[in-house]
């Protein structure tokens, strides 16, 4: 190993120990139902689960299926993502076709090949901002936002240096073509709902 690959290393050996007190500290609190945890640059965000945000999530879940088994898809399940402190719940993610997880029971974002996330209005701004860039330098191949308020989803794909090459928007009822990706399906949006 290089004198970089130690510090890297350091590095995300302290932010997985803290992230760890942190969740261990919040899950001795009281967060009330219906409600989602994560960790966001070190900073902690609940958000409501609403019936839009659900309805989209079980909707590219089914859709998902037919490639994934239960199995490989994981939801409000804590993934740690490169940069400081985060520990995210994403809404929808695909992992790859032998994922283990870690001795100390995660999830490694390596092995992370879709992420989906259901705009919600209190958090927006993470997902379209350092979320974004956590997967991006993680680089998983395809992010997906939906966006509900906008009617909108957005495909970010070819991760490169800390964010993606390609964002490409698709109105709500029109089909999003992943056939080019690693996901190599096509998600259909008719049914999505609006807020």
């Amino acid at each position: 190993m290089t004198v970089l690959e130690d510090r890297i290393a350091m590095a995300e050996s302290d932010n997985t120990r803290e992230l760890d007190e942190m969740f261990e500290r919040l899950e001795k609190m009281p967060v009330p139902e219906g409600y989602k945890v994560e960790i966001v640059e070190g900073f902690v965000y609940m958000s409501p689960q609403r019936d839009t945000h659900w309805e989209i999530i079980l909707d590219i879940v089914e859709q998902l299926r037919p490639k994934y088994p239960r199995k490989r898809l994981k939801s409000d399940v804590r993934i740690d993502y490169p940069g400081h402190l985060n520990g995210f719940a994403t809404d929808v993610t695909a992992m790859v076709e032998g994922a283990k997880k870690t001795e100390a029971g995660h999830w490694r974002y390596e092995d992370v090949e879709f992420v989906a996330e259901v705009i919600s209005k209190g958090t927006a701004a993470n997902d379209y901002g350092p979320k974004k860039t956590a997967y991006a330098t993680a680089e998983v191949p395809v992010y997906l936002i939906a966006d509900p308020y906008q009617g909108r989803c957005f495909v970010y794909t070819d991760p490169k240096d800390g964010d993606y090459e390609n964002r490409t928007p698709v109105d709500f009822g029109t089909d999003i073509d992943l056939t080019g990706t690693v996901v190599d399906l096509v998600l259909k949006t008719d049914d999505f709902p609006r807020d």
